[in-house]
């Protein structure tokens, strides 16, 4: 058998050479990860056993072992077994390797860049890169220093059509940028990986950030001043290296800052608009970010700067849309001319153009949620998310849920992943309702929250940023709920920067008959009936009544009327009230048990079962306090998940009474 020339395959960096392989003479050269290879890369994309090299005659030819992401000689993927010529490149994984018969074949190392390296910060730009091989040239772009045939590693090229195609579901801006995340971990050595968004004034906000590692903490070192302005000046992505390595950065409490290695940071660009950055690094002097890195970061970068504007663009005309239907709700019903209405209206509008937190209160059915609606509409935030959450219909654990999100499977029944109230209002408000039905372990998350910390998703444990205004409402004492040990002083405070009162419609009754015709109007239209207004008695009962239900009471009676009267003017005979006592006469020392004892005594004996008389009495005691559920188990003297469990089993809700 004749046996081929002696050769070599020489590992092939970015600054010249690397490692130097001898194929022996009759021997076969399996090349990859595993141990056991002639060969071995030390490459995480390259598979135990990937390729093999072995003499062909007098010549050495290459063969694919059936790897994941493929062997490329000279661009161009091995389909078949291919003779080797001189100064062939072959590419495993991340990897490039020369052929060779005689070491002085070899190349000397690349000059540098004619640009030069430049230095800041401690790091040394080692190269810019204004356009990818992976995606066609922008229009207008000049492509002369890319003139390579080669659209990349098959690898590279597989994750940005995943990618693509996974951008194409994405239903938010957030569950974007993860996926971009996610591809960059996928295709490149990165240690820790983020997309920060371009706000006013040129500042940089992290919108997702993480450590490849999951059980490590989850820390991101923002990028570089000096690279970021350098990237955003030349519109160009970097690839950078830490030239500091004799200093040591310190931080607060003499703790010391993980030193970054090497780093890229790209643009991220729609059209000419600069919407943000991706940046990654390592913090380790292995495997240091490459070229080939900084090719695959811009490819995603032009990719995703598409999408996510298009998403923004998305989330910001439904968000239009719903705040011009609620503008034109407001409009017709934030009626009222009395001064204490005024008052309150002037005050909202003023907090308005603050990002202070506003604590909204009153009693049932005053309209904070609309004055909360009018604080959004007439904000700086207009143009963003309006999120609304009631923190009385649900549990503790289905409320933190909400507020916060939960990841797939971090409790029972959680089968996808839930993005959270307050993620989803990202530069927007968020109005919190019944504020003080809030457990003290929420409490103490929310309260993080609302001084800026980040949160993580129940089940989860990546940071989440947010920049979210605050809006709450009760109708609750929380002085009360302070001093009970049931409600945060800390939270107390931090929610109370501007407080709004919202008087009960009975200290503006003069508003009862601008409220009753808006009312009058609206039913009509919705039910087709014609109404010329109403007689001068029914809009003296209107008049004289206390309201204790406040304007959804007044609301309701309209509705009611509307739907029964037998004329076209609405009568004091079609005004339905209810004999409750205004809630500022309300003594909860007389409670629903006295109540309902007075009342058993006047009334005949009725043959109840114990079981039956508890049924009655919950639901008393829950339409006594408007089905406040704390302060009706406080009455009945039991645990609120004693009261929750009772209501269950008993089928009692408003609906059914």
């Amino acid at each position: 058998m004749t046996v081929p020339t002696r050769a070599y395959v020489v590992i092939r960096r970015d600054d010249g050479y690397g490692d130097v392989f001898a194929l022996q003479e009759g021997t076969r050269h399996r090349l990859g990860r595993a141990p056991s290879n002639k060969i071995v890369i030390k490459d995480d994309l390259c598979s135990r056993e990937h390729a093999e090299i072995y003499p062909e005659g007098l010549d050495w030819a290459i063969r694919d072992l059936g790897s994941l992401n493929g062997t490329l000689v000279n661009g161009e993927l091995l389909r078949k077994e291919r003779i080797l010529r001189p100064l062939d490149e072959i590419r495993v994984g991340r990897t490039r390797l020369v052929f060779v018969e005689e070491l002085g074949q070899l190349s000397e190392a690349p000059a540098a860049s004619g640009q030069g390296d430049q230095e800041g910060d401690g790091f040394a730009i080692r190269k810019r890169l204004g356009q990818t091989r992976y995606l066609p040239p922008l229009s207008g772009t000049d492509d002369s220093t890319h003139t390579s045939p080669r659209i990349g590693p098959t690898q590279a090229l597989a994750v940005l059509y995943r990618l693509a195609l996974d951008m194409a579901n994405c239903a938010n801006p957030v569950e974007l940028c993860e996926l971009v995340v996610d591809a960059l971990f996928r295709a490149t050595p990165a240690e820790t990986a983020a997309v920060l968004a371009l706000r006013e004034g040129h500042e940089l906000v992290p919108v997702v950030y993480r450590c490849r590692y999951p059980h490590a903490p989850q820390t991101y070192h923002k990028v570089s001043s000096f690279v970021s302005q350098e990237v955003m000046n030349a519109r160009q992505a970097i690839l950078a290296e830490n030239v500091a390595a004799d200093q040591t950065l310190m931080v607060r409490d003499s703790i010391a800052e993980l030193r970054v290695a090497s780093l890229i940071c790209a643009p991220v660009f729609y059209e000419t608009q600069l919407l943000g950055l991706l940046h990654l690094y390592r913090t380790t002097p292995t495997m240091p970010l490459n070229a080939d890195d900084l090719e695959f970061t811009l490819a995603v970068a032009r990719q995703f700067g598409v999408v996510w504007h298009r998403l923004r663009r998305e989330v910001s005309l439904t968000t239009e849309n719903q705040s011009l239907r609620a503008q034109l709700r407001l409009e017709s019903e934030l009626i009222g001319e009395s001064p204490a209405w005024k008052r309150v209206l002037e005050q909202a509008l003023r907090v308005a153009r603050t990002k202070a937190t506003v604590l909204i209160r009153g009693e049932s059915g005053v309209g904070k949620e609309l004055i909360a609606r009018a604080i959004h509409q007439a904000s700086p935030r207009r143009d963003g998310p309006y999120i609304t959450l009631n923190c009385a219909a649900l549990t503790e654990t289905l409320l933190e849920s909400e507020l916060f999100g939960h990841e797939k499977g971090a409790f029972t029944g959680a089968t996808e992943r839930l993005i959270g109230k307050f993620e989803a209002a990202d530069e927007g408000t968020i109005f919190l309702d019944e504020i003080g039905e809030m457990s003290l372990g929420t409490q103490a998350k929310f309260l993080r929250v609302l001084e800026g910390h980040p949160f993580e998703r129940v089940g989860g444990n990546v940071p989440i940023h947010v920049d979210v205004r605050v809006v709450a409402a009760t109708n609750r004492p929380l002085e009360e709920a302070v001093r009970a040990g049931t409600f945060r002083r800390d939270l107390f405070f931090r929610l109370q920067v501007v407080q709004l009162d919202v008087p009960p419609l009975r200290d503006r009754m003069d508003d009862v008959p601008l409220l009753a015709e808006h009312f009058l109007k609206r039913f009509s239209r919705e039910t087709g009936r014609k109404f010329k207004g109403f007689t001068p008695a029914a809009l003296n009962k209107l008049r004289q009544y206390h309201w204790p239900g406040n304007v959804r009471e007044l609301k309701n009676v309209i509705e009611r009327a509307v739907a029964l009267a037998s004329t076209s003017l609405i009568d004091a005979a079609d005004i339905w009230l209810s004999q409750l006592d205004a809630p500022a006469s309300k003594d909860m020392s007389a409670s629903p048990a006295n109540s309902l004892t007075d009342s058993s005594r006047a009334s005949p004996y009725q043959p109840l079962s114990l079981e039956e008389l508890e049924k009655r009495h919950i639901r008393a005691t829950l339409e006594y306090t408007e089905w406040n559920k704390s302060q009706a188990a406080a009455i009945l003297g039991i645990e609120r998940s004693t009261l929750d469990r009772k209501i269950k089993a008993y089928g009692l809700s408003r609906d059914t009474g």
